[in-house]
């Protein structure tokens, strides 16, 4: 059911939703759109914690970030995973389209569904004008879906922060650990939990 919301206390914590009502809507609800044309695919929004939340302008940096990382992680993964770029997954009450997504198998595997978090292994976003929003929100969102490892490649201060142990659907989804990587060191790649190989920060940053 659709509600309005008088308050932002979504259990997703600060920067869930505006502070003035907003309608909002449930999974079902945002796919029915979607069916019948309301929403059309390459429409620049995105379906947050039962909020439909428009997408930030990618300027260049984003867009050179975005492939280094893509081409970095389709090079390390094998065949029993992909790599998926700004295309949807599913989650409880959200359905987010992640800069990158490290996704079990082939795509040809999702021919009725989108990649839910036990298919994932990963989740990456790169940030710039949208940072505010992906060390707050899009961070619960994915913690409170347990996805395991979340990355965000920070332009504003030249760095990535490695996000990992997401305690799941609590009061205050968070991920327990944190490291931030900066130019002259090297991330290592966990999928299915085991280090599959690292890469320098310096080759992900334009």
């Amino acid at each position: 059911m659709s509600a309005i919301l008088d308050s932002p206390n979504t259990g997703l914590g600060s920067g869930a939703i505006p502070s003035t009502p907003v309608w909002r809507f449930s999974l079902d609800q945002y796919h029915a759109m979607i069916d019948c044309g309301i929403l059309q695919s390459g429409d620049p929004v995105e379906f947050l914690d039962g909020v439909l939340v428009p997408k930030m302008t990618r300027n260049p940096p984003h867009r050179i970030a975005l492939a280094h990382l893509r081409d970095l992680l389709q090079s390390m993964v094998g065949g029993d995973w992909h790599i998926e770029s700004q295309e949807a997954i599913t989650l409880e009450a959200s359905e987010p389209e992640p800069d990158i997504a490290v996704v079990r198998g082939r795509v040809d595997d999702y021919p009725d569904r989108h990649p839910g978090p036990a298919d994932i292994a990963l989740v990456a976003e790169v940030s710039d004008s949208t940072l505010a929003s992906d060390q707050t929100l899009k961070k619960r969102i994915y913690a409170q879906a347990t996805i395991i490892e979340y990355w965000i490649v920070n332009l504003v201060e030249r760095q990535i922060e490695v996000y990992s142990d997401p305690t799941g659907p609590v009061t205050q989804p968070e991920y327990r650990l944190r490291h931030v990587f900066t130019p002259g060191q090297s991330v290592p790649v966990k999928v299915g939990e085991v280090v599959i190989g690292f890469i320098a920060v310096s080759q992900i940053l334009p």
